[in-house]
């Protein structure tokens, strides 16, 4: 008896939902068709505006942004052919406007490999002391055969000015295919905090000023180094940066327009591989982020 009586109680509960549930799609469809008598015109609804409701608001793969937040900005490098033309507005008179534009858009894919250095000495009181542990050259190396082994020709190493990213760009050079690659030192690239982290952590709180001196710096970095291709790049290209964590995990939120005090929550592992691709119209992929499966098991650290 007690299972029938619950079985009806159940029941009478589903019923009463299922009498709610219509008369609110009552409510509407008259409304609807009241609205629909006044305005006949509207043919193109053809659902009740109870159903609709349930539907995305936006249609994924087209132009509409998503209403729960900013749509991508074309023109984040300030490099969008359709703003400028060779340094001037799309607007300036010229003899043939539409060549002038075709030759103002980039035509090549930029391919970023931003590389964490290897293990330091974290005991050294200068950075001239904090080199390379043992383990951390040898990281070096495997890093290094990992982007010789993915047989891409890469056009210049860029790296931090500070004694570990020289040192591991040094050996990863000595791996990398073809003649030798080109090595640009960058004090723009030094570690530092590059914007307060949000949500805060309570183990690493640097002064207000230091944030305000290394978030100029990081970010006259990222305009440097993170921007499409110029219009007179004919090919595809391979550069490889070695720098720092946050200065990486920073990159990386700037150029997916994602909120850059979200940098923290991401980690990234010695001698990590992350890959952006830069498309000539401006979009942004991330191909790998912290990308350190080519080295054992007992060779990871995040030093």
């Amino acid at each position: 008896m007690s299972y029938r009586k619950s079985f009806r109680l159940l029941c009478g509960f589903a019923g009463g939902s299922a009498v709610l549930v219509f008369a609110a799609a009552a409510a509407d469809s008259r409304g609807y068709f009241a609205e629909r008598r006044r305005d006949p015109g509207q043919r193109q609804r053809s659902r009740l505006p109870v159903l609709e409701a349930a539907q995305p608001a936006w249609t994924p793969g087209t132009h509409t942004p998503a209403p729960s937040g900013p749509a991508w900005d074309f023109n984040w490098d300030k490099r969008d052919p359709s703003a400028l033309t060779n340094g001037k507005k799309k607007e300036s008179v010229t003899e043939d406007p539409s060549s002038e534009q075709d030759n103002a858009k980039p035509k090549a894919t930029r391919n970023i490999l931003l590389i964490r250095h290897s293990q330091y000495n974290l005991s050294g009181s200068s950075d001239k002391e904090r080199i390379l542990t043992p383990l951390g050259r040898e990281q070096a190396e495997l890093t290094g055969q990992r982007l010789a082994a993915l047989g891409l020709k890469y056009d210049v190493l860029i790296h931090s000015s500070m004694a570990r990213a020289t040192e591991t760009a040094n050996i990863i050079s000595k791996h990398l295919p073809g003649p030798g690659v080109e090595l640009v030192s960058c004090d723009l690239l030094r570690e530092g905090a590059p914007i307060e982290p949000v949500p805060p952590v309570t183990h690493w709180k640097p002064d207000s000023v230091q944030y305000h001196e290394d978030g100029a710096r990081i970010e006259a970095a990222f305009r440097r180094y993170i921007h499409r291709a110029d219009p007179k790049q004919k090919e595809d290209s391979y550069e490889i940066i070695v720098c720092h964590a946050n200065v990486i995990r920073y990159f990386v939120c700037r150029a997916l327009q994602f909120p850059p005090e979200g940098w923290l929550r991401m980690g990234l592992n010695n001698g990590s591989i992350t890959w952006l691709t830069i498309r000539p119209s401006g979009r942004v992929a991330l191909r790998t982020l912290g990308d350190a499966g080519f080295m054992p098991p007992d060779k990871l650290t995040r030093t």
